[in-house]
């Protein structure tokens, strides 16, 4: 009984994982849309310009940051706010299947985050790069 119990449990987790994905990707495809109907010479997206964009480096204040300062070098881990110390569950869709699961909540974070740390709101170009890498990050 007990073996069954823990199948069905991980049987449904690998469900949530996959609907997180599937969520992700949509974003990812909806931000490829949207570079691509203000840049007609975009390529599509890149999991590599993404990987790049999220641990470029940039001084802040005096510091050098990027995406993984908090998020470490792995998304798919849990990282640790730079200031205060707090647990940042991780970014990568097949290690926490919430990540993706509330547009408006993406849509905070990434203008928060980019202002933090670029300066500027991202592209479009740039977000669904990102998006793009942190599928691929199992």
């Amino acid at each position: 009984m007990r073996k069954i119990t823990l199948f069905i449990a991980m049987a449904l987790a690998s469900v949530a994982a996959q609907a997180d994905q599937a969520s992700a990707q949509k974003l990812a495809d909806k931000y490829a849309v949207i570079a691509k109907n203000i840049d007609p010479t975009s390529k599509g997206l890149s999991a590599d310009d993404g990987k790049a964009f999220f641990n470029r480096e940039l001084t802040i204040r005096g510091k050098q940051v990027a995406c993984a300062s908090c998020h470490t070098a792995n998304p798919a881990d849990h990282g640790k706010h730079a200031v205060t110390g707090k647990v940042i569950q991780p970014l990568a869709p097949s290690a926490n299947a919430k990540r993706f699961s509330n547009l408006d909540k993406v849509e905070k974070n990434f203008e928060k985050h980019c202002l933090d740390i670029i300066g500027r709101d991202c592209t479009a170009q740039e977000k669904g790069n990102f998006i793009a890498y942190l599928l691929t990050v199992k």
